[in-house]
């Protein structure tokens, strides 16, 4: 499957801690942290949780070494 980055946009003060679980399993947490993963079905629940603090896009796209 294809790779995908994720990068947090927003802070996580204020949102419930289940959302800033779901955000250390992404393995991020600061506002402007990005990573690459795989992209798959767990992935895409795991981003629904916290999809208003992050943006996902092709890490084709955004390269590699972000």
């Amino acid at each position: 499957m294809a790779d995908v980055l994720i990068k947090q946009v927003r802070s996580a003060a204020g949102s419930n801690p289940r959302q800033r679980d779901t955000l250390r399993t992404l393995r991020l947490g600061r506002i402007g942290k990005s990573v690459v993963r795989e992209d798959n079905e767990d992935l895409h629940g795991l981003l629904r949780k916290v999809e208003h603090l992050v943006t996902v896009e092709p890490a084709a796209a955004a390269g590699k070494g972000s």
